[in-house]
C-alpha cells in the first residue's frame, strides 16, 4: 500500500522561487482561458530577430494534426542562450561540469562559452556545414556537446544527438534516417570508471552500405586513447 509524504518547502528556498503556488495558480489558469495572450506575453521574454504576429497555429483533427507555434517569427537559440547576457553577465558561469570522476570538474562564463561556441561555428562552417544541414552528435558527456549543439544552432544546422551508449547499429540507423552531413564524436567516452569506445562505434556505424551522406567525422580528444584514423574523413576538435 502506497502512503502520501508532503513535504513542506523550506523557507530559503521558497524565498528564492520566482513564482510562489498563488502566482503560479493564477499563470495556470491564464495559459488555460488565454493561451493566446499568455503564450503571446512569455514569447516576448526573448530575443527576436523578426517578431512574431502570430502566436499559434494548431489543429487537432483526425488525420490532420498541425501544431505551429511563432510561425512568422525568426529568432536565434545560440543568441538566446548567450549572447544576450553577455553585457551584464558575461563573467558569470554559464557551465559547470563534472566529470565521471569528481575530481574531473571545469566551469565556463557566459564570456568563455561565446568564444568556444563561436570558434566551433566557424570550424563546422570550414568543414561545408551549411544552414539546414544535419550534424549527428554521439558524445560523452562533457562540456563540448553543448557547444556543439550551440554551434550547430547558431548557423542554422540541424543537430540531433545520439545516446553514447547505444550501438554501431543504433547509430547507423539514425544517420540514415536524419541524411547526417557530419559526425561529431570523442576518441572515447567516460563512465563508470570504463572508458566507452565512441569513435570505434562511429567506425563501424559508417561501414553500413546504407550510410552515403557522411563527409566528416570530427573527433575530441577525451581520453587520448588509441583509435583507428581515416586521413580523408576525420579531423580533431
Amino acid at each position: 500500500m502506497s502512503e502520501a509524504h508532503v513535504y513542506p518547502v523550506k523557507e530559503n528556498i521558497k524565498n528564492h522561487t520566482h513564482a510562489d503556488n498563488d502566482t503560479y495558480l493564477a499563470m495556470y489558469q491564464q495559459s488555460v482561458a488565454d493561451p493566446e495572450g499568455f503564450w503571446s506575453e512569455h514569447g516576448k521574454v526573448i530575443d527576436w530577430i523578426k517578431p512574431f504576429t502570430q502566436v499559434k497555429n494548431t489543429s487537432f483533427d483526425t488525420g490532420h494534426v498541425n501544431i505551429r507555434w511563432f510561425e512568422d517569427g525568426t529568432l536565434n537559440v545560440s543568441a538566446n542562450c548567450i549572447d544576450r547576457h553577455l553585457a551584464e553577465r558575461g563573467d558569470e558561469v554559464a557551465i559547470i561540469w563534472e566529470g565521471d570522476d569528481p575530481a574531473d570538474d571545469k566551469t565556463l562564463t557566459f564570456n568563455e562559452l561565446h568564444k568556444e561556441v563561436c570558434k566551433f561555428s566557424n570550424a563546422l562552417k570550414e568543414q561545408g556545414v551549411h544552414k539546414g544541414d544535419v550534424v549527428c552528435l554521439y558524445m560523452p558527456m562533457v562540456p563540448e556537446a553543448a557547444i556543439a549543439m550551440l554551434a550547430c544552432t547558431r548557423i542554422g544546422a540541424v543537430h540531433t544527438v545520439v545516446f553514447g551508449g547505444f550501438s554501431p547499429e543504433a547509430l547507423s540507423g539514425r544517420i540514415i534516417d536524419s541524411d547526417a552531413k557530419i559526425v561529431i564524436t570523442a576518441d572515447e567516452g567516460v563512465r563508470g570508471g570504463r572508458a566507452v569506445p565512441l569513435k570505434k562505434n562511429v567506425d563501424e556505424a559508417l561501414t553500413n552500405p546504407e550510410v552515403k551522406t557522411i563527409d566528416k567525422v570530427v573527433v575530441l580528444k577525451r581520453t587520448g586513447g588509441n583509435i583507428d584514423w581515416h586521413e580523408h574523413r576525420d579531423v580533431w576538435w
